[in-house]
Parts: C-alpha cells; structure tokens; sequence
C-alpha cells in the first residue's frame, strides 16, 4: 500500500506497521528523505543517527513475530527525535546548545528516553535548542537559527525550537520537548501544533535532584491532541494499563462528545486578558483569545471573564531568580558533568551574565523565590475552586523575527561588563532589562511553571500573513486528563491536522510509504 506519509500522526503510522502495511524501515528511509529535504531550510536537526536507526528498525521487523519486546511497543517503528537538551540518550552527545557540552556523550539513557524506548519509538536524531534553554527563541551560537517552517524570516520559538519545526516542517509528527518556563508551548504556538506541559508530578523517577522550584517538565510536540495523551501515558502513566484503556490518558481523548455528553462536560472557564509577564497583548492575540472564548462558549462551557489574584512583579522576580540558580547550576558548575572547567568564552554571552546574576544573588534570594512560588501556587489553586479551566494567551505577539530579540553589541557590553565587575546594582539593572525584552513576547507561560499546573497551547488561528498563534488553557495540578479531553473537544471543533505550512508546499512531492 502507498500512502502519504503527512496523512498520519504518530498513532496511525505505528498502526500501519502494526498491520504489516508498511515497514519499520520504510518509515525510517521516509523520515529520513523528510529530514534531508527540510533541514537545510530550517535547521532543526543538529545530530543525526541514522545508521543506529537503520539498525533498531531491522529490530522491529525482526521482533514482529513476538520475539523483541520492542516490536510490541505501542509506537513501535515510528520515527522520534529528541532534544538535544536534559534529555540524555546514551551514546549521544548532548550539547545543550553550548559549546561547553559539544564533546559530552551521557553513558546512560535519561528515565523519559527510556520509556520513549520502551514505546518502540525509533531515534534517528536529536533537534536544536537555545543554549541550555535559557531563551524563547532557538539561536544558538553552536548551530546557528533554527527557523520555522510558517516563515523561514521567523522564529520556532524555544526553547524546543528545533522539535517544533520538524514536526511543523513534516519531519515526524511527533517529537520530543520540554517546558522550564514555555518551551513546550511557546513553539506550539509558533509552529502551529499542539503543546501540554503538563502537571509537575507527571515526570518519570530520576536519580536526579530538581532544580529550585522544580519548574521543568517532559513531554513533546505534536499535531494530534491524541498522539500527546499516549506520550503522556507512555511517560507517567500506569504502566499496567494497556494504550487506550478506561483509566489513560489516551482514553480521555477517546470518549464521543454527543449532545448529552456535552451537557456532561460543561466546564467553567476563567478568561484571563491580563499579559501576566509581559506588557501588553497584540490586537491580534488578543482577536485570539476572544475567538476561542467564543469557540468555547458554543461547545457549551461557561465562559467567565476574571482577573488573576497575582501579583506579577512578585512572580517574575521569582521565576528569574530560580531561573538565574539553574544557569549558574548548568555554566559555572558544568565540570560536575563534563569534567571541564567552564570558562567564558565557551558559553553565550547572556548565559554567561544570568550564571553569574545566579551566583550572586541565588543563595540569598533562594528562600524568598520559594516562598513567593508557594503562595502563587495557593493563590491559583483557590481560583481552581471555582473555574476547572483557565484561557489566556500563549504569546504576548505572532513569532517574532529571527534575531529580534538576541542582545544588542550594546547590551553584549554590559554583560560581558557585569561578570567582569559584578556590582550588584548592574547586575539587578541588567537582568531586568534583559528579562523585559523577552517577556514582552514571551510572558504568558511561566506562571504555569510556578505553579506546577498542567497547561497547553492550542493552534487556533492563524494571522493575516500566515503565522500560527495558539491559544493557552491551564487546570487544575493534575488534572491532565481534563485538559486533554477539551484540547481533543477543540480540534474536533477546528481540525488543524491538515494545515501545512508553506515550506512543505513549496518543497513537492516527497517518497511515500
């Protein structure tokens, strides 16, 4: 059977492998010619595997017969490609987008690659991220611009900027990302796929000691609400529960919304305007937001405007603070993993500065950010009483331009001139004038990191010249399940799985499988 491989989401391919109708290789070689096609524009893959790939794909086909454990897997013989970015694949070098990491091979699998393993999942590379996910945008100095397949002039977002446009670009339709502050759905949003962080205890065990605050998550981006539910079920659900069981996640997705269903699933949902992080919202974003409360509101749900009881200038400066301790965890105490002393010019300027905000001000202001996320988590989960959803922006703004939001020479200046000379008085003046040029796009999405709180964004609209722009909705910590079910309710209602971006039609026909 010829079929076009864009026809399928990650779910329906490993079923036609499933059924003898196509091969675990064959897929392979198709994400493969994909891969080839499309990097050069986009350069979202910065390590391939294909030869290993090759290799695990022999296995599958081998395993059909009920003799690997592999070739049972419910995604067995799909290609994947995972982050180049905390998600450690043994045997493969992780460079975090730094060329500190560029030579760092981890000897052991992280307990998410494991499990994406175990689904049968088959890596053949690992995607571009910002460096050590510090920004919201994927220009690392190592690999250069990652660029989004909507427009090649703008950007994925980031930090799993790389993941989202392969996936946007056709790549495989389902890859792996995570979220410290937006970096699963701000290139959801601008890639025009779907995107759950979801709850903080929806994490595999590690080894591992979080970071403060504990503001990262694993999961992916994909182009079917579907293909998210099973990742989530292949991560942190019960492993005892067979994919699609009453109890999964996958479930969720699955049950009908007919009209006395619909009555069922009446859910109150906060509509939330306020940029939270950020200054302002475009007319844009905010036409988006509006249009979803609208779209809503007709499913059924009770769509209420509210104001968030926050207080925001008191969230940032505890988000950063956190956010500046992993930095100085990651670059100044990079020996603890690498072996090598980290020295500055091996690291991204901006990086370099938020290391050392982290240093200076991280111990002293570590309880304080702590105590600050803990009454924020209280002050949401009391909203939480009375509303099962909230809906607010995703980004303050379409995707940006590549480039735009990189430091200026002059802002390079000051914080090679901050680390150099760290006078505590620059350094807080540095840090929020760096923060505010990134918040002012991408500030709609940390709060939910703060608060453990399961979150996605959901590809809606699309603007006037052709950018996507998703939509963010927030529940309960964990309630996950819920979530999921009102994303797979809202594509039902706006199917999105068929838009594909301009970089695909313009590239022509492509193998079948």
């Amino acid at each position: 059977m010829q079929s076009d491989y864009l026809e399928y989401d990650a779910i329906g391919l490993a079923e036609l492998v499933k059924r003898g109708e196509v091969s675990a290789r064959e897929l392979l070689d198709t994400a493969i010619a994909h891969a080839e096609a499309a990097n050069p524009a986009i350069n979202a893959i910065v390590l391939k595997d294909y030869d290993a790939a090759r290799r695990r794909a022999a296995r599958i086909e081998a395993g059909a017969n009920g003799t690997d454990a592999l070739a049972d897997g419910p995604l067995a013989g799909v290609p994947f490609l995972v982050k180049d970015l905390g998600a450690a694949v043994a045997g493969l070098r992780m460079t975090f987008g730094s060329r500190h990491y560029r030579h760092y091979v981890p000897a052991e699998d992280a307990p998410v690659v494991t499990r994406f393993r175990a689904a049968g999942l088959n890596i053949f590379g690992k995607t571009s991220a910002s460096e050590l996910g510090q920004m919201p945008y994927t220009e690392p100095e190592l690999f250069g611009a990652c660029r989004n397949p909507w427009s090649l002039d703008h950007t994925p977002g980031g930090s799993s900027g790389g993941a989202g446009a392969a996936v946007a670009a056709g790549i495989v339709p389902l890859a792996h990302a995570s979220d410290g502050g937006g970096s699963i759905r701000i290139p959801a949003s601008c890639c025009g796929l779907f995107g759950l962080k979801p709850s903080r205890s929806r994490q595999p065990a590690s080894n591992l000691a979080p970071p403060p605050g504990a503001l990262g998550v694993d999961l992916a981006v994909s182009r079917s609400v579907r293909d998210s539910a099973l990742t989530l079920d292949l991560i942190a659900g019960d492993p005892a529960l067979a994919p699609g069981a009453p109890g999964t996640f996958l479930a969720a997705v699955r049950e009908p919304f007919d009209h006395a269903e619909r009555r069922n699933f009446a859910l109150n949902v906060a509509l939330i305007t306020d940029p939270m992080f950020a200054f302002s919202l475009t007319p844009e974003v905010l036409a988006a937001v509006d249009d979803a409360a609208a779209l809503v509101a007709s499913l059924g749900h009770r769509v209420e405007p509210v104001a968030l009881p926050v207080d925001f200038a008191a969230a940032r400066d505890a988000f950063l603070m956190l956010w500046s301790i992993v930095a100085e965890q990651s670059v100044l105490k990079a020996d603890d993993i690498t072996g090598t002393t980290p020295r500055r010019q091996d690291f991204e300027v901006a990086t370099w500065a938020m290391a050392h905000i982290g240093r200076k001000f991280g111990e002293r202001n570590l309880s304080s950010a702590l105590d600050v996320q803990q009454r924020i988590t209280a002050q949401l989960a009391d909203l939480m009483t009375r509303y099962d959803v909230i809906l607010c922006a995703t980004l303050a703004a379409a995707p940006v331009k590549i480039g735009e939001l990189k430091p200026s020479p002059t802002e390079r200046l000051q914080m090679r001139a901050v680390t150099a000379m760290p006078m505590e008085a620059l350094m807080r003046k540095l840090l929020m004038e760096a923060s505010n040029k990134a918040f002012a796009w991408a500030g709609c999405t940390e709060l939910f990191n703060l608060t453990g709180q399961p979150s996605m964004s959901v590809p809606l609209m699309w603007n006037a010249r052709g950018l996507p722009i998703g939509v963010q909705f927030a529940a309960r910590d964990g309630d996950d399940a819920l979530l999921l079910r009102l994303a797979a309710q809202l594509e039902a209602a706006r199917p999105w799985f068929g838009r594909r971006p301009p970089l695909l039609q313009a590239r022509g026909p492509m193998p079948r499988v």
